[in-house]
């Protein structure tokens, strides 16, 4: 990146930066929809006319009528008044309206860089490669809602995990590039076992958001809300009743939820241990900051899912919870970039 010029570089990181913002908000507002049960309340898929909500009683009245047809106001939300509706309508609406919005930021963007002859040819690629996730983000979004609009009226956790992952994924993609215009020196020399410590944290703490994807699929944070015996025992009942074996780790409420606690306390100890070796290598001295960031984060992060948890999954908490495990993936995703090799 460093054959681009200053110009560019401006360009170009507002730009991509004000999209990361955009799908940080993006990923934390669809957390609250999954919160409040908002996200069956709209069940058709109108990328073009779905722009604007109801705009009258009739619309409204015509929205409402669609619903009343689906498993979840017939199953769970029967007598549910036309104002009650309204309210779980505008978080999906609003949830749906971003990605919109998302689509067209980077699209003008995109449209507007390459018109001014201002991309790099190294970095059209990439935001191709951007382009087309994206689109593939508001598909897997429409099959997931799909998965809930049938018999049983609950999200499928596979799918969620999914759109969750991939949202979070294109975040760090075009975050990546981000970091590498804002580059103003070389990479620091580091050990190749450190090099390989920090991709491996990344890669769990990756892992640990996923599993908090099933918990939230399956609601398993409403259950066992003690810390840190589940049921009081350090093994919750019913780890592994379900057959095949495998069924337990992604449809069991017992397993995925320890799962997760016990990937969440394990990305913590690593995460303290690669901390404390930067601090005592004095070589490494302008990487003690990123590394002390991410301990921080961590540690915020960690206290926040116990109390969570604790507090039987209150709206705020969880979805504070939710954004600063956004924010611990970026401040990891920064350490991995730091500790780069040459």
């Amino acid at each position: 990146m460093r054959n681009t010029d200053q110009s560019q570089r401006f360009a170009i990181t507002g730009w991509l930066g004000l999209c990361c913002l955009l799908l940080f908000c993006m990923v934390v507002l669809g957390g609250v929809t999954r919160l409040t049960d908002s996200g069956l309340s709209m069940v058709r898929w109108e990328p073009v006319s779905g722009v604007l909500p109801p705009l009258n009683q009739a619309a409204w009245q015509v929205e409402f009528d669609h619903y009343r047809q689906f498993p979840e106001y017939q199953k769970i939300n029967a007598g549910m008044s036309l104002d009650r509706f309204k309210t779980i309508f505008y978080f999906e609406y609003a949830h749906r309206l971003l990605g919109r919005v998302i689509g067209l930021v980077f699209a003008a963007g995109f449209a507007w860089l390459w018109f001014r002859q201002r991309l790099p040819y190294s970095l059209k690629p990439h935001f191709v490669a951007m382009f087309v996730l994206g689109g593939m983000q508001g598909l897997l979004g429409w099959y997931m809602v799909k998965s809930g609009l049938v018999d049983l009226p609950h999200v499928s956790q596979y799918r969620l995990t999914a759109h969750l992952g991939l949202a979070i994924l294109i975040y760090l993609y075009m975050l990546w590039v981000v970091f590498m215009l804002l580059e103003r020196r070389s990479a620091p020399t580091v050990s190749r076992g450190l090099h390989r410590a920090s991709i491996g944290l990344g890669i769990l703490a990756f892992v640990t958001v996923l599993s908090g994807g099933f918990v939230a699929g399956l609601k398993a944070g409403h259950a066992f809300n003690t810390f840190p015996l589940m049921a009081g025992q350090w093994i919750p009942p019913g780890y592994l009743a379900l057959e095949p074996v495998w069924r337990n780790f992604f449809e069991n409420i017992a397993s995925v939820q320890f799962n997760h606690r016990l990937f969440a306390v394990t990305t913590f100890i690593l995460m303290l241990v690669f901390v404390l070796q930067v601090i005592r290598n004095k070589a490494l001295a302008s990487l003690r900051l990123p590394a002390l960031a991410l301990i921080g984060v961590v540690t915020v992060q960690v206290v926040l899912g116990i109390s969570t948890l604790l507090w039987h999954v209150p709206l705020v908490l969880a979805a504070t919870h939710q954004a600063v495990a956004l924010l611990l993936l970026s401040v990891m995703l920064y350490v991995v970039f730091r500790f780069r090799r040459a």
